[in-house]
C-alpha cells in the first residue's frame, strides 16, 4: 500500500522549511491523492493566502520570484479542474476578504503607478474568481470590493497597457460588469445605484468605451475574438449606464430637476436628497483629472452623445418630449463649441470641429429620429423653448461655417428638416457658406452638401416658395465678390438636386423663377458688364443657372393651359431681345490686340444663353403646335434669305464667322457652345426637310465639318482631366472631354455628313484615348466623372458602333496600321519583297485587301494554284527565319492592341475585315519573338492570338478565309511555328499558361477541321496533307524509329499529342455516321487508323510500359481517352475479321498502357481534382476503361477500385468547396455508368460505405469529411437512375437513411461556427428523397423527421452569401413535402407551419431596414421573399386543409412584420404572399382577429386588411367579372 503523507500543514506554517520547500509540498500536497488532510483544499488556500496578506502587510519578508510562485499557486488552484468538481458537487471552498482586498489593493497600485508586478497572475486569478459563481460570490456580497474593482480595472484599461495583457484584462472587466449588472439589476436602492456608478464608475467607463471606439486596441488584437470582446464591453458599459444613471425611478428626479415640477411620489423617501440628478452627471462629465487632457474634449463629446441616446432609450415616451429636450441644452453646453458664442476659447481645429459636429449631428438626429420637436406644441404650450435652442444653434454654426467638414452639412440638413424657421433668418448667409461660396473639393463632404441643396430645395418646393428661394441665390450670386476665386454654381452635386426639384415644379414657379433671373440679369449685371471681370463671372453663374431652370422645365404641350404657352413666349421674346442680343452686339465690336477675361467670359455667357434658348425653342415648336417661335433681328441688320434654320433668329452669317474667329483662340465654354448650336441647328435642318435638297446636304456638312474640327486641335493634347458633365465647369482643363462627349453622344448624326478624312480622324483619336492597360481605367473609388478613356470605352462596347460601318472600318483599320507599324519596325530583311509576300500588312484599306484577295480566285500562273501562293510564302518565311522579329516592348504594344480587338465583335466583321484581320492574327502569332520577351509575356501572346483566331474562325464570313489558302496549310502553318516556337521556351510543361496554350491551340485546331467537315472542302486531299504533316514531322518520325525522346522536346511533344488528338477526335466521329454520299469513306477510316496509329505510338513513348510519370498531364489522358475509344470503336471492325482481329491486337498491345495508365489515374484521382480539365479527362478515362472487361486486372475488382478512389476525392479535405461542387455533375456521369454495369453486390457495397460514413460516431471523432463524403454520395446516388433490386435495396435503407440525417444535422448545427457544407448537403439529400420516395417512403414517421431537421438549422447570424444559399434548400424540402406527400401533411400541418414560419420570421428579420450598411445583400434577400410569396401560393391551392390555420398565420405575421420597418420591395412580396392567405379567411376570422390582437398589432393587421381590401381584393373581382 503506498505511504501516506502527513504533517505536511505543519511543515507549511513552520519557520526552519525553505519557501522553496513549502511551494514544493503545497503544489504535491494539491495534486497528489495520497495526500490526505482534513479539508485539504481550504487549508493549502489559506496557507497561501495567509503567506501573501502578511507579506503585503509587512509582516512576512519574502522575495520577489516567491511572491509571485504564491500568486501562480493560488491561480492554479483557481483555474484546476479538480476546484471545479469539488464546487460542482457541492463543496465550500471559502475565499477570505482579505485576499480580495489584496487583489484590488494591487490593481489600484497597477492602474496608478503602472506597476507590473505579478499583475499577470493576479489578473488571472481575478479571473478565476470571477468565472466561478460558487467564488464570486466573495465580490457579490460585498458590492463596495466589486465597485472598487471595477472602476481600478477600467483606469488600468485606459492607460493603454501592453499588447500581452490587453485580451486578460478586458476579459476580466468583462467578468466584472457581467457581475455588477447582475448586481445593479437587483438592487431596490436607486440612490445607492446612482451614487455607485456617478462616484465611481461613470468616469473610467466613459473613457474606457471611447479608447473601444476608438479602435484603440484593433491593430495590436486583431481577429473576431477581440471584436467580441470589445463589442461585450461597450454593451455592458451601456447598461451599466442605464442601469445606474437613467433608472426608472429616476424619473421624477429628473422632471423636478429640468421641468421645475415637485415629486409627486410620497413613497421616495429614498430620493428625497437626490435632487438634481442631471446636474451630477454633467458634472462628473466635464471635470478635469480623470484621463490625459488630449483625450478630455473627445471623451466628453463622445459621451454626450451616448448620455443622451441613454436618457431617450430610457424616458421617451408620449408625453416626455419636453423632458427629453430640457435635456439637450444641457448636455450641448458640455461641448466646447457651446462656448464659441460668447468667444471664450479660441477657434478650433478642423479635427476638433469634426468631433464636435459629429456629436451635434447625433443630437439632432436623435431629436428628428423620435418626433421631440413638434413646432405647434412648441409654440403654444412651451413659448417656443426648443425653436429658441434650435435658432441658437443655427446662428453658432453660421458664424462659425466648417465646408470642409461633412457633419457641418448635415446638421444644417436636419435643422432644416425639424423647421425651415429655423434657418430662414439666415438663408441668404446658408447659402453663400454651404453653397455658393463653399470650396468643397472631398467626396464624401460634396455628397453632404449634395444632401444639405437637396433638402433645402425640397422643403421650399413643398412650401411652394422656390422663387423666393431663388431670389436668395441670386442675391448672394450678385454680391460684391472676389468671383475668381469662386468654385462653378452648379457642379454636378448641386445642379442633380436643382434639376430634380424642377422637374417637379408646377410651370408657373419656374416661369417665376426665369423671370428673376433675367431681372437681376437686366437691372445689375448687364449695365456694369464691360471690361468688369467680376461682373463677366456673375453673368456666367446667372447664365448657368437660367440654363439649368429652363433645361429642366416641363417642355410645352397641347395639354398646357394657353396662358402658361402665352407667358412662355413672352419670356422667349424678352430673353431673346433683351439679354442674348446686347450681349452679342459686345462681342461684335473692334478686337483688341488681347483676348480681355471679362469678353472671354461675356462670350461664354452668351453662347450659353443662345444654346439653351435654341434648344428650348426647338423643343417648344416641336411639341406645342400653339407656340410659335420668335423671328426677331437685330436693329439694323436684314435678314437672310433662306429656307434652311440659322443658328439664332435674326443674326446673320457674318456675325457667326466672328464670333467663330473670336472663340477659336481659346478652349471655353463658348466654344462648346457653339458646337452645340450648330448641332442644334443639324437637328432642326434634319426635321424640316422630309427629302434633303442639295443645300441642305452641304449645310449639313459644313456644320459637321465645323463641329469635328472645332476641337480637332484640343484632343490632340491628350488631356486627363475628368468632367462632371455639368455645362457650367466646362472650362480649358476639360473641353477636351466635353467636345470628345458632344461628338460620341451624336455620332448617329454626325457620321453620314462627315468626309473620309473627318471619319478616319475620329477612329484615331478613338484609338488613341481608348485605356490600354488596368491602370489608366481608373480605380472603384473615384468619383464617377467623364474623362476621355470613359467614353471612348463606352463606344467601343455599344452596340451601335458596329452599325456605323465608315466608322467601323476606319477604326479596324487605324487598328492594323498601327499593328503593322509596330511589326514592320521588327523587320530584318527588304520590306519592298515582303510587301510582295505579305501584301496584307503593307495596305492602307480593307478594299486594297479584297481587291488582291479576288485576284487568288483566279488561275495563277506556272501551274501554281491561287490559294497556295500565300500558304507558301507564309510556310516558307516560317520554315527558314521569320522577317519580323518582335521585342518585349513591341510584344507589350501590341498586346494592348489585341485586348481592343478583343472587345469588337470579331464574329460578326464584313468579308473584307475577316479576311484583313485573320491574315494578320496569323501573321501576329508566327511572327519570332526576341529574348527579351519572357516565356510568360510570349505565352500570353501566343494565346491572345489564336483565342481571336478562333473568335474569326466561328464569324459568319469564316468560309472567305478557304478562299486565299486550304485549311491543310493552315494547319501546317500554325503546326510549324509553334514547334519552332515551343523549343525556346523556358518553363515546365504543367505551366499553367502553357497548358491554357495547349487548350486554345486544340479549340483552333478542331474547329479549324470540323469547318472542313461541315464545307466538305476535299476532305480526303485536306485530311491526308494534315495526316501526312504530322507523320513526317521530326518528332512523330523519331516516336515511330523508337528513338528515345529528348526530355528539352517535351512541350513539342504535347503539342503533337494534341494535334494527333484533335484529329482523331474530328475524323472518327465522321467516319462512324456513315452518311450516304459521303466522300470517300475508306480513304478516310484509312487516314484514321493512320492517325490512331501515329497517337498510340507517340502516347506510348511517352509513358513506357512499367514506368510513371511524376504527375498525368491532361494533354496525356485526353490523347490516351481518345486512343482507347478509337481502339475500342466498332467501326474499325467494319473492314471484315482482318481488321477486327487487328484492332483486337492493338487494344491487347496496349494493355499495359492502358492498366498503367488506369493505375496512375487511381492514385492522383484526388490531387487531380482541384484542375477541371484534368479531372474530366481522367473521370472519360475511367467511363472507357469500365467498359472494356478486356483490360480489367484479374487480381482486383475494378468496381471496388473506382469507387474507393471516388470515395477518397469526397473525402480529401485539402478539396476546396466550390471545387467539389463543380466536380459533382462528373463524378455522378461516372456512377451512374458504374452502377448501370456493376452487379447488385456492387450496389451493396456503395450502400454500405454510405451508412458507415452517417454513423453518428463520425462526428464525435471529429470526423466531419467522413460525414461529407458519405452524404455527397448518397446525393450522387439518388441522382443515378436506378431500377429492380437496386432500388429496392435503397428504399429498404430509406429509414435509416433520414434516422442518421436528423442526427448528422442535429449535430452539425449545434457546432460553432456551423459547417454549411455539411447542412447543404443534408438539406439537398432530404429534398431528393423526399421527392423521389413519394411511393417508396411508407412510414409518415420518416416524412415528419424532415421537420425537426428544418426547425434545428439556424437562420440567424449568417452571412449573406450562406443565408441565401441555405434558405432556397429549406424551402425546397418544405416544397417536396407539399407537393409528393399530401397524407403526411393533413396530419403535419402544425409542424409545416412551424417551419415555414421561421423562413418567414427569417426574411422579414434579415429584409429591415438597417441604420448603417449597403443595400448590395438585398437582392439575396428578395430572392427568399419569393419564395416565401410562392409558398403562401401553394398554401392557398390548398384551402381546404389550410383554411382553419390562416387567421393564426396572420397573426403570426402581423405580430412579426410589426417589430421592424421592412425595405419596401421585400415589404411588397411578403404582402402578396399573405394576401393569398387573408383570401383563406372568413369574416368571422377577421373579426376574431380585430378582437385577439394586441392594441399596436391591431393597428399594423388594420393597415394590411384595408391594403388588402383596396388593391387586391378589389382587382381579383374585377378579374371575376370577366371570367366565364
Amino acid at each position: 500500500m503506498a505511504a501516506v503523507y502527513s504533517g505536511i500543514s505543519l511543515k507549511l506554517k513552520s519557520k526552519t522549511t525553505s519557501w522553496e520547500d513549502k511551494l514544493k509540498l503545497a503544489h504535491f500536497a494539491w495534486i497528489s491523492h495520497q495526500c490526505f488532510l482534513p479539508n485539504k483544499e481550504q487549508v493549502l488556500l489559506d496557507w497561501a493566502r495567509q503567506s501573501l496578506v502578511a507579506f503585503y502587510k509587512k509582516k512576512l519578508e519574502l522575495k520577489e520570484d516567491i511572491v509571485e510562485r504564491l500568486w501562480i499557486y493560488i491561480d492554479n488552484i483557481l483555474h484546476s479542474r479538480k476546484l471545479q468538481n469539488l464546487l460542482k458537487n457541492g463543496k465550500t471552498i471559502n475565499l477570505q476578504i482579505s485576499l480580495v482586498k489584496i487583489i484590488n489593493e494591487r490593481v489600484t497600485e497597477f492602474s496608478h503607478s503602472g506597476s507590473r508586478r505579478n499583475i499577470c497572475a493576479i489578473l488571472s486569478c481575478c479571473q478565476g474568481i470571477l468565472s466561478t459563481p460558487a467564488l464570486a460570490v466573495i465580490y457579490t456580497a460585498k458590492q463596495e470590493l466589486l465597485v472598487a474593482l471595477l472602476s481600478q480595472l477600467c483606469l488600468s484599461a485606459c492607460r493603454q497597457p501592453e499588447e500581452a495583457m490587453v485580451a486578460q484584462l478586458f476579459e476580466v472587466i468583462r467578468l466584472a460588469l457581467g457581475h455588477y449588472l447582475l448586481i445593479q439589476q437587483q438592487q431596490v436602492n436607486p440612490r445607492r445605484a446612482f451614487g455607485d456608478v456617478t462616484g465611481y464608475l461613470l468616469q473610467p467607463c466613459l473613457v474606457l468605451r471611447h479608447l473601444l471606439s476608438g479602435g484603440t486596441w484593433t491593430q495590436a488584437s486583431q481577429g473576431q475574438l477581440w471584436q467580441a470582446l470589445s463589442r461585450d464591453v461597450r454593451s455592458q458599459i451601456e447598461a451599466m449606464l442605464r442601469g445606474g444613471v437613467f433608472q426608472p425611478e429616476l424619473l421624477s428626479s429628473y422632471k423636478e430637476e429640468l421641468l421645475d415640477q415637485q415629486q409627486e411620489d410620497v413613497k421616495m423617501g429614498a430620493m428625497k436628497n437626490l435632487l438634481s440628478p442631471m446636474d451630477t452627471v454633467i458634472s462628473k462629465l466635464v471635470s478635469a483629472g480623470y484621463c490625459a487632457p488630449s483625450l478630455h474634449a473627445t471623451v466628453v463629446a463622445n459621451s454626450v452623445a451616448l448620455l443622451y441616446k441613454l436618457f431617450l432609450d430610457s424616458y421617451f415616451k408620449e408625453g416626455n418630449q419636453l423632458l427629453c429636450f430640457q435635456v439637450l441644452p444641457r448636455l450641448f453646453r458640455c461641448l466646447r463649441i457651446s462656448e464659441l458664442q460668447e468667444k471664450q476659447v479660441k477657434a478650433l481645429s478642423t479635427s476638433d470641429w469634426t468631433t464636435e459636429l459629429l456629436v451635434v449631428e447625433q443630437l439632432l438626429n436623435s431629436v428628428a429620429s423620435n418626433n421631440i420637436y413638434n413646432i405647434a406644441a412648441d409654440r403654444i404650450r412651451h413659448g417656443e423653448a426648443q425653436f429658441h435652442f434650435y435658432r441658437c444653434l443655427a446662428e453658432l454654426l453660421m458664424n462659425h461655417p466648417q465646408a470642409s467638414v461633412p457633419a457641418w452639412f448635415r446638421c444644417l440638413k436636419t435643422l432644416m428638416s425639424l423647421n425651415h424657421l429655423i434657418l430662414e433668418p439666415d438663408l441668404d448667409d446658408l447659402l453663400a457658406s454651404a453653397w455658393i461660396d463653399a470650396e468643397v473639393t472631398d467626396f464624401r463632404t460634396k455628397k453632404a452638401q449634395e444632401a444639405l441643396i437637396h433638402t433645402l430645395f425640397q422643403t421650399y418646393a413643398k412650401l411652394r416658395q422656390v422663387p423666393r428661394l431663388f431670389e436668395e441665390v441670386l442675391g448672394v450670386i450678385c454680391r460684391p465678390a472676389a468671383e475668381v476665386l469662386r468654385q462653378p454654381v452648379l457642379a454636378s452635386g448641386p445642379s442633380t438636386v436643382l434639376c430634380a426639384c424642377l422637374l417637379e415644379l408646377p410651370p408657373s414657379q419656374i416661369l417665376d423663377t426665369w423671370s428673376l433671373v433675367l431681372e437681376k440679369f437686366q437691372s445689375l449685371v448687364l449695365p456694369c458688364l464691360r471690361s468688369d471681370v467680376d461682373m463677366a463671372l456673375k453673368s456666367l453663374s446667372l447664365s448657368t443657372l437660367l440654363h439649368c431652370v429652363m433645361f429642366n422645365m416641363r417642355s410645352l404641350d397641347s395639354s398646357t393651359p394657353l396662358p402658361i404657352i402665352r407667358r412662355t413666349q413672352c419670356m422667349m421674346e424678352r430673353m431673346l431681345g433683351e439679354i442674348v442680343q446686347p450681349l452679342l452686339a459686345l462681342l461684335l465690336g473692334p478686337p483688341g490686340p488681347e483676348v480681355e477675361l471679362w469678353l472671354q467670359k461675356v462670350s461664354d455667357s452668351v453662347l450659353l444663353l443662345s444654346y439653351t434658348w435654341a434648344h428650348v425653342d426647338t423643343m417648344c415648336s416641336m411639341n406645342c403646335s400653339q407656340y410659335h417661335s420668335v423671328s426677331g433681328a437685330l436693329t439694323g441688320v436684314a435678314l437672310e434669305i433662306s429656307n434652311l434654320p440659322s443658328l439664332l433668329p435674326g443674326v446673320e452669317t457674318r456675325v457667326w464667322k466672328k464670333i467663330e474667329t473670336f472663340t477659336a483662340q481659346f478652349n471655353s465654354l463658348g466654344r462648346y457652345c457653339l458646337e452645340q448650336l450648330y448641332l442644334q441647328k443639324m437637328k432642326r435642318t434634319l426635321m424640316q426637310t422630309s427629302v434633303l435638297s442639295e443645300e441642305a446636304l452641304q449645310t449639313l456638312r459644313c456644320d459637321a465639318a465645323y463641329i469635328i474640327g472645332s476641337g480637332r486641335e484640343s484632343l490632340n493634347q491628350r488631356t486627363t482631366a475628368s468632367w462632371d458633365g455639368q455645362v457650367g465647369t466646362v472650362s480649358a482643363l476639360t473641353y477636351p472631354v466635353a467636345h470628345w462627349h458632344l461628338i460620341v453622344s451624336n455620332l448617329t448624326i454626325l457620321i453620314s455628313y462627315l468626309c473620309p478624312d473627318d471619319v478616319r480622324y475620329l477612329a484615331s483619336v478613338l484609338l488613341r484615348t481608348l485605356p490600354m492597360s488596368k491602370a489608366q481605367e481608373g480605380s472603384v473609388d473615384e468619383e464617377p466623372y467623364i474623362t476621355l478613356e470613359n467614353i471612348s470605352k463606352a463606344i467601343l462596347h455599344s452596340p451601335l458602333f458596329p452599325e456605323m460601318q465608315p466608322l467601323h472600318s476606319a477604326f479596324l483599320m487605324c487598328i492594323t496600321v498601327r499593328c503593322s507599324r509596330i511589326l514592320c519596325s521588327g523587320a530584318q530583311s527588304d520590306q519592298g519583297l515582303l510587301s510582295q509576300q505579305l501584301p496584307w500588312l503593307f495596305e492602307k484599306d480593307h478594299t486594297a485587301v479584297a481587291h488582291w484577295e479576288n485576284r487568288f480566285v483566279k488561275v495563277g500562273p506556272e501551274g501554281i494554284e491561287p490559294r497556295e501562293e500565300i500558304a507558301q510564302n507564309l510556310l516558307s518565311l516560317v520554315k527558314s527565319d521569320f522577317p519580323f522579329q518582335l521585342e518585349g516592348e513591341q510584344l507589350e504594344s501590341i498586346l494592348g492592341l489585341l485586348e481592343v480587338i478583343s472587345t469588337l465583335q470579331l464574329d460578326s466583321f464584313l468579308p473584307p475585315h475577316h479576311v484583313h484581320y485573320f491574315l494578320m492574327l496569323l501573321s501576329l502569332a508566327v511572327t519570332k519573338l526576341g529574348h527579351s520577351c519572357s516565356s510568360s509575356l510570349a505565352l500570353k501572346f501566343l494565346i491572345t492570338c489564336y483565342q481571336l483566331l478562333g473568335y474569326l474562325q466561328r464569324g459568319r464570313s469564316a468560309r472567305l478565309v478557304f478562299k486565299t489558302m486550304y485549311a491543310s496549310d493552315l494547319f501546317e502553318i500554325v503546326l510549324t511555328s509553334l514547334f519552332k516556337a515551343s523549343g525556346r521556351f523556358l518553363i515546365e510543361t504543367d505551366d499553367p499558361s502553357w497548358l491554357e496554350l495547349l487548350q486554345v491551340i486544340g479549340t483552333f485546331l478542331e474547329e479549324l477541321m470540323q469547318m472542313l467537315i461541315q464545307m466538305k472542302l476535299s476532305l480526303v486531299l485536306n485530311f491526308g496533307k494534315i495526316t501526312t504533316f504530322l507523320s513526317s514531322c521530326k518528332l512523330c518520325t523519331e516516336a515511330a524509329s523508337g528513338k528515345q525522346l529528348d526530355s528539352q522536346k517535351a512541350l513539342s511533344r504535347q503539342l503533337l499529342l494534341v494535334s494527333l488528338t484533335k484529329l482523331c477526335q474530328v475524323l472518327g466521329p465522321y467516319v462512324k455516321e456513315e452518311k450516304p454520299g459521303q466522300e470517300a469513306p475508306a480513304a478516310l477510316a484509312e487516314l484514321l487508323q493512320q492517325a490512331v496509329r501515329q497517337t498510340g505510338t507517340v502516347v506510348q513513348l511517352c509513358f513506357p510500359p512499367g514506368t510513371g510519370v511524376q504527375h498525368l498531364p491532361s494533354v496525356l489522358i485526353s490523347s490516351v481517352n481518345t486512343l482507347l475509344e478509337a481502339d475500342l470503336n466498332p467501326c474499325c471492325r467494319d473492314g471484315g475479321a482482318e481488321v477486327s482481329q487487328v484492332t483486337d491486337n492493338t487494344l491487347l498491345s496496349r494493355a499495359a498502357l492502358y492498366q498503367g495508365i488506369y493505375s496512375q489515374v487511381l492514385s492522383e484521382l484526388p490531387a487531380l481534382a482541384g484542375h477541371d480539365q484534368s479531372f474530366q479527362a481522367a473521370l472519360q478515362f475511367l467511363t472507357l476503361f469500365f467498359l472494356a472487361p478486356e483490360l480489367h486486372p484479374k487480381k482486383e475488382s475494378v468496381f471496388t477500385s473506382m469507387f474507393h478512389s471516388v470515395r477518397k476525392v469526397l473525402a480529401d479535405p485539402e478539396v476546396p468547396i466550390q471545387v467539389m461542387q463543380e466536380i459533382e455533375p462528373h463524378l455522378g456521369a461516372l456512377l451512374t455508368q458504374m452502377l448501370e454495369v456493376g452487379t447488385t453486390e456492387d450496389f451493396r457495397l456503395v450502400m454500405r460505405c454510405i451508412l458507415q460514413g452517417l454513423d453518428i460516431s463520425n462526428v464525435w471523432k471529429a470526423d466531419v469529411q467522413a460525414v461529407l463524403s458519405a452524404v455527397t454520395l448518397l446525393k450522387l446516388l439518388l441522382n443515378c437512375p436506378l431500377s429492380g433490386e437496386k432500388a429496392s435495396l435503397l428504399w429498404l435503407a430509406c429509414p435509416q437513411i433520414v434516422t442518421a440525417l436528423t442526427l448528422q444535422n442535429r449535430e452539425a448545427c449545434q457546432e460553432q461556427p456551423m459547417p454549411l457544407p455539411v447542412v447543404e448537403s443534408i438539406l439537398d439529400v432530404l429534398a431528393a428523397l423526399l421527392r423521389q420516395g413519394e411511393e417508396a417512403i411508407s412510414n409518415p414517421h420518416h416524412v415528419s423527421l424532415a421537420f425537426s431537421i428544418l426547425l434545428t438549422v439556424p437562420l440567424d447570424h449568417l452571412k449573406p452569401m450562406e443565408y441565401g444559399s441555405i434558405f432556397p434548400r429549406m424551402h425546397n424540402v418544405l416544397f417536396s413535402i407539399l407537393q409528393c406527400h399530401p397524407k403526411v401533411m393533413l396530419k403535419a400541418i402544425p409542424s409545416f407551419l412551424n417551419s415555414f414560419n421561421r423562413l418567414v420570421f427569417s426574411v422579414i428579420h434579415e429584409g429591415r431596414q438597417k441604420d448603417k450598411g449597403s443595400t448590395d445583400d438585398l437582392s439575396v434577400v428578395l430572392e427568399c421573399a419569393r419564395l416565401v410569396e410562392r409558398m403562401y401560393s401553394h398554401i392557398a391551392a390548398r384551402a381546404e386543409e389550410f383554411t382553419v390555420f390562416s387567421p393564426f398565420m396572420v397573426a403570426q405575421y402581423v405580430s412579426e412584420v410589426q417589430k421592424v420597418t421592412l425595405y419596401p420591395a421585400v415589404r411588397s412580396l411578403l404582402q402578396e404572399g399573405i394576401y393569398l392567405v387573408l383570401d383563406l379567411c372568413i369574416e368571422p376570422d377577421v373579426r376574431f382577429l380585430r378582437a385577439s390582437l394586441q392594441p399596436g398589432l391591431r393597428d399594423v393587421f388594420k393597415e394590411l386588411y384595408n391594403d388588402y381590401l383596396k388593391y387586391h381584393k378589389a382587382k381579383h373581382e374585377g378579374e371575376k367579372r370577366y371570367t366565364v
